[in-house]
Formats: C-alpha cells, sequence, structure tokens
C-alpha cells in the first residue's frame, strides 16, 4: 500500500477524475460568477465589460447595507441559539436520559428532515393574524393579552423566522455535540467524580475542554448556514414585510434571476463569499489559539 501511494502517477490517477469533476462543478462556477462582477448585461442581450461600475455600486447601495444588517443579525442571533441550546439537548441526552434518550432524540431532530416549505407553511398559520388568529395569538388572548400582527412588521417577522430555523436545526446539533459527548472516556469522568467534582465544576474542567473540537465544528457548521440563509425567509415571508427581512442571498436572487443583473448579483455573491470565508478562519485560528494555551 505505501509503494502504491508513494507513486505520482497512481496518485494522480486515483485523485485526477474526482479533483476533475469538483473543478467543474465547484470552482468552475465560482471563477465564471467572480469574472461577471467586472460586467453588466444579461445572457439574452449580451455582457459589456463595466470594470469597476458592480464594486462602486456595491458600496454605496443602501438595500445591500439593510441586507447585510439583517444577515448578520441573524446569522448571530441564530447560531447562538442553536450551538446553545444543542447543546443543553446533548448534555441532557448524555447525563440524563442515558440510554432512554434513543426516542427524544428522534423526536427532536425530526424538524431536520422537513422540507423548508412545509415548515414555513406551518409557522406562517401558528403566528397568523388574519383572517383568523392563528396559535400564537390565541395564546396571547386567553392570557389577557391583545394579539400581534407577527409577520406585519420587521421586527417580530425576525422573531418568528429565528424561532423557526432553531426550531429546525437544533435536533441536528444536539445529535453532533452529543458524538462528542460520548467520545469523552468514561473512566475520567468517574475518576473526576471520586476527586469530588460534580455539576458545574465536572462540565467546566472536564466536559466542556473535552468537546471544544466539536462545538467549534458546531459554530462553523451554524455561521456558514445562517449567513447563507435562503429557503427558510423565502418560504416564510419572502424578504417582507418590505425588505425588513431581506438577506444578502434573496437579495442577489432577485437581483441576478429576477432582475437579470448578472454582474451585480455576482457582485454580492462575491461579498457574501468573502464574509464567509472571514467568519471561518476567525472561529479557526480561535480555536488555534484556545488549543495552544
Amino acid at each position: 500500500m505505501r509503494s502504491v501511494l508513494a507513486d505520482r502517477k497512481t496518485i494522480f490517477i486515483l485523485l485526477g477524475p474526482a479533483l476533475l469533476i469538483y473543478t467543474l462543478i465547484m470552482v468552475g462556477p465560482v471563477l465564471v460568477s467572480f469574472g461577471l462582477t467586472f460586467f453588466e448585461g444579461t445572457a439574452l442581450y449580451g455582457f459589456d465589460f463595466a470594470g469597476l461600475s458592480n464594486y462602486l455600486e456595491l458600496a454605496t447601495d443602501q438595500q445591500v447595507r439593510d441586507a447585510l444588517f439583517f444577515t448578520l443579525k441573524y446569522a448571530l442571533l441564530t447560531t447562538i441559539l442553536q450551538v446553545v441550546l444543542g447543546y443543553g439537548l446533548a448534555l441532557i441526552y448524555q447525563f440524563m436520559l442515558k440510554r432512554s434518550s434513543v426516542f427524544i432524540r428522534t423526536l427532536v431532530f425530526f424538524p431536520v428532515v422537513l422540507p423548508t416549505v412545509a415548515v414555513g407553511i406551518l409557522y406562517s398559520k401558528l403566528f397568523q393574524s388574519a383572517p383568523v388568529d392563528g396559535l400564537a395569538n390565541e395564546l396571547l388572548v386567553n392570557v389577557g393579552l391583545g394579539g400581534i400582527d407577527w409577520l406585519g412588521a420587521g421586527d417580530t417577522a425576525f422573531v418568528v423566522i429565528v424561532i423557526m430555523d432553531v426550531w429546525r436545526s437544533i435536533g441536528f446539533y444536539a445529535v453532533l455535540i452529543f458524538s462528542g459527548l460520548l467520545d469523552i472516556p468514561e473512566d475520567i469522568i468517574e475518576s473526576a467524580r471520586i476527586d469530588g467534582a460534580r455539576g458545574v465544576s465536572l462540565f467546566r474542567h472536564i466536559v466542556l475542554p473535552s468537546t471544544l473540537p466539536i462545538l467549534f465544528a458546531s459554530f462553523i457548521f451554524s455561521i456558514n448556514g445562517t449567513v447563507k440563509v435562503f429557503d427558510s425567509v423565502f418560504a416564510l415571508t419572502n424578504g417582507g414585510p418590505g425588505t425588513s427581512t431581506t438577506p444578502l442571498t434573496l437579495y442577489m436572487y432577485r437581483t441576478a434571476f429576477q432582475y437579470s443583473d448578472y454582474g451585480y448579483g455576482s457582485t454580492i455573491a462575491l461579498l457574501l463569499t468573502i464574509i464567509c470565508l472571514i467568519i471561518t478562519l476567525f472561529i479557526f485560528r480561535s480555536s488555534r489559539s484556545d488549543n495552544t494555551r
């Protein structure tokens, strides 16, 4: 086996087809999209070289700023809730429910496999205010509070989107972190308990340090997914009311595919890519600095 892997020709033959397919499917479209940032026009009428005009428009576009602010606000809050609540559930699975957690894990994970459109319809009905109140408003009315037009204002619509996406994804992060908890040797836990570690002390000195790698992986998964949020917003609010819940992805989609401005749409996509890279690098650097300590 070592002689085979040491042969560069053999390595090229084994990896060449996969790398070629990956390049054509993944790298190729990225390069084409980057090239389109220097052009304006449509596929029907042709493209004209525009230089840096798309980048100048990006720097002065107020809607890009609004969409960027919404995207970062949504990504930060949703990521924290997904990972923290998922971590809490994973701790419950491991240290409280233990072997009996299989049914609960399955139940909590179930929303992950539901179609986004179905979840969007479900939540639009739960938080409906007209023509009849949904379950959320019915509960508020029953406790003596007035109903709220949840999807009629930007702030409340943002809350509904966050609740929906946390509900959809919390089961995934709970199972992901639970797999990290399973890797902690049982003898380490027992030794810590013999030494008097209980509750918060056990969590702080044993559990948390042992699960930092899977925790950082969860943050990377979550932040990259939430920064690129599209389907849930599209299904629930379609960016409304107005453009108050429009993320960068939805603005990019409308610019490129509804208004056929592929050059400017590709420029927005490049901005989104750079943001994802910066966030991922920041998390990786934080992980490395924590490990060196």
